[in-house]
């Protein structure tokens, strides 16, 4: 019997290996649960164009934005474990699990992580005629104009509106919370200022705050961000433990053979080392990664328990 049970575990093996051989044969569909045009489109385009020619068959981009990015990600997580659709993930993915009550899906559970691709700093902007130009001027402001000041979100329990929360405890300031159905129309009232501020990717704001249609006051990472060196750190504005990051990462159903999902991890990062395609993510404010599907899986735990305290103090809970 265990003689049996070795050959039959063998040949699954081999079968394994060899569909991940005749891998992709088809084109390969990747779901991005937000509009197009914004950061997590931008850059999987970019390198989707790429991998489709490492591969040898076309990389079909499906914007299916909605409930914050659910809407895509859950269509992602019911979709044939086969590697023939993928789900592009955000940090809105792990705080989707604390945020809402009744979800659709596990984001752990229900996703085999493939990469985590790029990890970015977040923005803090403000509209260009509001009458600070540092962190600590803006805190000034808050305390002398109680729940008078607006910031502004792509959504409700986005990373976006975290930020502005951890803001709001750090510094014990009232600020209006507006949610916006993505980035691009929150930019929009942010420019034309009928809101005040906001935590954004860096992706998407730079132009914006090249023209001078916005103003950046701290980024949001440890360190200063190589494409806006003369912009502090929140951590140098005053608030030491201040660190959130976008990023933006490939997942395939749960339960995708192993070998094309490390084919797939293989591939993708493949990509990201090309210098033309580097290159054009690091212009946009990007830091590119790259990493083992493993490596993927914890930073997405890590990612859950930082945002736990955070979740819990401003009582985000969606229905």
């Amino acid at each position: 019997m265990k003689t049996i049970l070795l050959a039959m575990a063998a040949t699954l093996g081999v079968a394994t290996t060899a569909m991940a051989d005749d891998y992709p044969n088809r084109p390969i569909r990747v779901i991005v649960p937000f509009p197009a045009g914004q950061a997590s489109d931008t850059i999987v385009r970019l390198v989707g164009d790429q991998l489709g020619r490492r591969l040898g068959q076309p990389i079909v981009v499906e914007n299916k934005p909605g409930a914050g990015g659910n809407l895509g990600t859950e269509q992602g997580a019911r979709a044939a474990a086969d590697g023939y659709t993928l789900t592009i993930a955000t940090a809105a993915l792990p705080i989707s699990k604390l945020v809402y009550r009744k979800l659709a899906y596990d984001p752990v559970k229900d996703f085999d992580p493939v990469t985590l691709m790029t990890v970015t700093p977040l923005v803090l902007v403000t509209r260009p005629d509001l009458p600070v130009n540092s962190v600590k001027e803006l805190v000034e402001l808050a305390r002398k104009t109680p729940g008078k000041l607006t910031f502004a979100s792509s959504g409700l329990g986005t990373s976006h509106q975290l930020s502005s929360e951890l803001l709001k405890a750090l510094a014990d300031v009232d600020i209006l919370h507006v949610p916006y159905r993505g980035s691009a129309p929150a930019h929009l009232d942010l420019m034309s200022g009928r809101v005040d501020m906001m935590f954004d990717n860096i992706v998407p704001v730079t132009p914006h705050i090249q023209s001078g249609k916005l103003k950046a006051l701290a980024v949001t990472t440890k360190e200063r961000a190589p494409a806006m060196p003369g912009v502090a750190t929140m951590a140098e504005s005053g608030y030491a433990s201040f660190e959130a990051v976008a990023w933006f990462g490939v997942l395939a159903p749960a339960g995708t053979p192993a070998p094309i999902v490390d084919k797939l991890s293989r591939e993708i990062n493949a990509v990201l080392k090309m210098p033309e395609v580097n290159a054009k993510l690091v212009s946009m404010g990007a830091n590119v990664t790259g990493t083992s599907p493993a490596e993927f899986r914890g930073f997405m735990a890590a990612e859950i328990n930082k945002w736990v305290p955070v979740v819990q103090r401003a009582k985000i809970v969606i229905d």
